[in-house]
Order: C-alpha cells, then sequence, then structure tokens
C-alpha cells in the first residue's frame, strides 16, 4: 500500500538571481530528496519535481498532482525569496495533503564565507517566511515541519505526515460493505453516510446477508482446507470443534470474496442479522482485519472504515491497530483500569503472544457456538479514536492510553482483551470522553500517534479533540464550547 505513492517536492525561487543560482537549487534538491529517501525514514519515496519560478509552473505542477493517483501530496520548501503572490493560483486549486518544510541546505553558517552572494543563495528563513504567509492568507490546511532536513526527528516527522497523508489517499476510495443494517436502537454507530462521502471519500453501502449465505454455500471443501492449513500456521488450534472452525473459514472466504468483487476494506455486520448463517462470524472477522481489513461491530460503519484507514497509516509497523470496545471499569483505588475487548472481534495484530483458537458459548444472537481468536493485548502506549457524526460536522476524538497486562486471568473470559489506563486517570479520562460524545467502539492503535490523526483531521477539514495526560474535564467542557462556535460559524 505505502509503496503505491509518492510525495512531491517543489521548492521555490525565482528568475531574479539568475541561472547559476537556479542550477545550484535544482541540484541541491534533487541531492535532498535523494538522501532523505535514501535514509530509511520515510516510508513513501520523496519526488524532486521542479524549482518553481512562476504563476504557471505553481498551476501546472498543483494541476498535474491533482490527477496523479500515486501523488499522495505535496511538499515545498523555499531555498531562495520565493515571491508568494505566484503560489496563489496553484494553492487555491491544491486538493492534496501539503506540507511546508522548513528548513535549509546547510546547517551552520559558515562563518568565514559568508558573504551576499551566500546570502542570496541561502536564503531559506527569508523565503519561508513568505511562503508561510500566503497559505495562512489563503487558509489552506498544511503541516509545518521546521528543522534541519537531514536530522533524524526532522524525517521522522515527515514520515509520520506523509502516512497521515496515505490514509487521506485511502479513505477517498475506501468502500464499506455492510452484511445488514446497524443494531436496532443504537444511535452512535448511525450517522450521515452522504456527508461521509462529501468528507471523507467513503462509499458505505449494504449487501443482503442472504447473498453472503448463498456466497457460502458456494465455498468448497479444499478452498476451507486451505484457510485452515494458515489457521495453523498463525495460531494455536484448541481442538474442543474442528467444524465449528470450519465453518469460519467458511464465512471469511464467502466475505472476502464479496469484498474484494466489490473493491471493499472494510466491513459491518450484526448478530441481530444472521439470516441463512449458523454462526456469528468471529475468527472470520479476526482474521480478515489481521489482512488489513477494517470492521465495525453491530454495523459501526464509521469505526469499520477508520480501523481500514488507520491500518493502512501503520503499515508496516509493529505495533497493531484493531476495532475495539470499552466494556468495563476497574475502580478500585490505585488499582483503577479499562477492559476493552468485544464478544468475538478483535485483531490479532495487538496480541502480546500468539492467539488461540477456541470455540465457546455466545449467549446472544441465537445461533451455534462461534470460533474465535482469544489472546491479550501487548502492554505499551497506545491511542483510541471515535469517529462520531454531531450532526452538520463529524468530531474525531483521540485519546492518549497506556495498555498494560492484565492483572487478572479472567480464566471464564474466552475472548480477545486488553486492559488500559486512559489519560489524564481513568475516572478523568471517562469525564472527557462521554463529555466529547465518544462512542463505545474504537479503533485502537500501538502505532499511529495522536499527531497523525490531527494531522488527518486537518486535512480532511473535520474538528479534532485530543485528551491526553494534561487535558481535565473543565478545561475540554469550555474548549468544547468553543469549538461548537467555531464550527457553527464555517
Amino acid at each position: 500500500m505505502l509503496k503505491d505513492f509518492e510525495f512531491w517536492f517543489v521548492v521555490g525561487s525565482q528568475y531574479l538571481y539568475g541561472p547559476k543560482v537556479l542550477d545550484t537549487v535544482a541540484a541541491r534538491a534533487a541531492e535532498m530528496a535523494n538522501a532523505m529517501n535514501a535514509g530509511g525514514k520515510l516510508p513513501c519515496k520523496i519526488v524532486y519535481k521542479v524549482t518553481a519560478k512562476t504563476n504557471g509552473e505553481v498551476t501546472e505542477l498543483v494541476r498535474e498532482a491533482n490527477h496523479n493517483d500515486r501523488c499522495a501530496g505535496v511538499i515545498t520548501w523555499c531555498h531562495t525569496f520565493s515571491p508568494s503572490k505566484m503560489w496563489i493560483n496553484g494553492l487555491s486549486m491544491l486538493q492534496k495533503p501539503y506540507c511546508h518544510l522548513a528548513t535549509q541546505y546547510g546547517e551552520a553558517i559558515p562563518n568565514a564565507q559568508i558573504d551576499m552572494d551566500f546570502m542570496n543563495l541561502n536564503q531559506a528563513a527569508h523565503g519561508d517566511r513568505e511562503h508561510g504567509f500566503i497559505a495562512a492568507r489563503l487558509r489552506l490546511p498544511r503541516k509545518v515541519i521546521a528543522g534541519y532536513w537531514k536530522d533524524e526527528a526532522v524525517q521522522l516527522r515527515l514520515g509520520n505526515w506523509m502516512r497521515a497523508a496515505v490514509g487521506v489517499a485511502v479513505s477517498r476510495n475506501l468502500r464499506v460493505m455492510r452484511f445488514g443494517d446497524n443494531m436496532r436502537e443504537v444511535a452512535v454507530t448511525e450517522g450521515d453516510k452522504v456527508e461521509a462521502q462529501i468528507k471523507f471519500g467513503w462509499q458505505v453501502n449494504t449487501w443482503p446477508v442472504g447473498t453472503l449465505a448463498e456466497t457460502m454455500d458456494a465455498v468448497t471443501e479444499a478452498e476451507i482446507d486451505s484457510l485452515m492449513a494458515e489457521y495453523r500456521r498463525a495460531y494455536d488450534v484448541a481442538a474442543n470443534n474442528e467444524q465449528a472452525i470450519r465453518y469460519q473459514a467458511r464465512e471469511e472466504i464467502a466475505m472476502k470474496k464479496m469484498m474484494d468483487e466489490q473493491g471493499c476494506k472494510a466491513f459491518s455486520n450484526t448478530f441481530q442479522d444472521l439470516y441463512g448463517m449458523k454462526q456469528l462470524p468471529g475468527l472470520a472477522s479476526q482474521h480478515l482485519m489481521a489482512q488489513g481489513y477494517g470492521y465495525g461491530g453491530e454495523g459501526d460503519w464509521k469505526v469499520a472504515a477508520m480501523t481500514a484507514v488507520m491500518k493502512a497509516m501503520s503499515e508496516g509497523q509493529p505495533g497493531g491497530t484493531a476495532f475495539m470496545e470499552d466494556y468495563t471499569y476497574h475502580l478500585v483505588k490505585g488499582e483503577e483500569f479499562s477492559l476493552g475487548a468485544h464478544m468475538l472481534e478483535v485483531c490479532p495484530s495487538i496480541a502480546a503472544n500468539k492467539p488461540r483458537i477456541e470455540v465457546h458459548p455466545l449467549g446472544i444472537g441465537d445461533r451455534e457456538d462461534p470460533a474465535r481468536l482469544v489472546f491479550e493485548g501487548r502492554a505499551g502506549k497506545a491511542i483510541v479514536v471515535s469517529m462520531v457524526d454531531m450532526g452538520g460536522r463529524f468530531r474525531l476524538i483521540c485519546q492518549d492510553i497506556e495498555c498494560f497486562k492484565p492483572p487478572m486471568d479472567m480464566p471464564n473470559l474466552p475472548v480477545a482483551r486488553v486492559t488500559w489506563r486512559p489519560m489524564p486517570s481513568l475516572a478523568a479520562g471517562i469525564e472527557c470522553w462521554i463529555t466529547a460524545g465518544g462512542a463505545h467502539h474504537t479503533t485502537l492503535s500501538y502505532d499511529v500517534t495522536a499527531e497523525q490523526m490531527r494531522d488527518w483531521a486537518a486535512m480532511m477539514g473535520i474538528e479534532f479533540v485530543h485528551i491526553s495526560k494534561d487535558s481535565t474535564p473543565e478545561k475540554l467542557e469550555d474548549d468544547l464550547f468553543l469549538k461548537d462556535l467555531a464550527w457553527k460559524l464555517r
């Protein structure tokens, strides 16, 4: 996925300085792009495109970027002074994520060598401010990253922004397959699908569960045998009910066929609509998520889409990203934590150890006992993210959490589970989350950061709420009041 995208590097200058300076700028820009690509810190390739000197060059470049599917974003830098009026037409029509890299070619001022020729060539401090003004004047959503381009920290920040921009590209073409509708009477899983397609590009549509059942009937035993072998390679398998596991394989193969035929990378279902099916997909949904598909329980298409987007953003990273649900709290003084789980469907990418396939009763859905992966989530810093429809706008809520090894065995809870402490504390974190309207379904990620989700929200033009160690319920309430006023004026 990441290798399918590239980012265009555009350097600003002008004809005032003569051809020798412009040749030097172009050579240095190409050198910088090549060196950053070779540095191993960037998930996608930087392609140096042009040293822009005129309105026409900027406009032509932006038109090309907008219509190039490989281009996931534009990175600019002004080596010399670049008059910002020549950027207006181009930046006004830019439809791709935009990063202003405020850097300079040389790290230090060369004391003995500095003269007016040096000053004319190396005036990024001058040019970047002119360039920054016009983006501010245009109210252009952008990421500004300042620092020396060879520094690891700068390249890591640029790489993190690239991942957020890839999330935008994935989002713009994301299709979500809903097997049935939302769980009845539940509010937070609902939302405006038309507005979601306008804002995010998500195409959210329903396919009959009966069609899935028919597709399952057409799955061959040989196909099931092949997937069973894959299960055995990836997971430990309890020997208590192989037929139930084979049925999950049949469900997975059918769901994957239907999604791949329609170009869908996310799906939802509900235990209230299992027409023609013997089990609620558990292991089937989990193993599909392990392959990069997004999932949402009880018809929650918003969290299904967000999980797919965040999985694309975190491709190649080791921590894992999963559909999650807040289930219950441990409120003992000094030991407070939240237990996250779901009745079946948590992605094994976040497992601390090798997951185990087990078959147990479910208690809801009125179907056969389903197979599922049972495991504990790994320890480490993570985030949980919730997309909610506030009526008139979408709000993306992100909370920092600290996951840790569950302090108890819970031998009678045969599900995948994670324990964590939300920031700033359990009680204050709950109050902040509820005040912001956060859902019970979330996407949990050890890889994607709050900064990346803030960048993604800015690129998408939606509200972002971050609950961190510095948050308080009172401050958040005031912030949300001001956000409500500001968004009503947009």
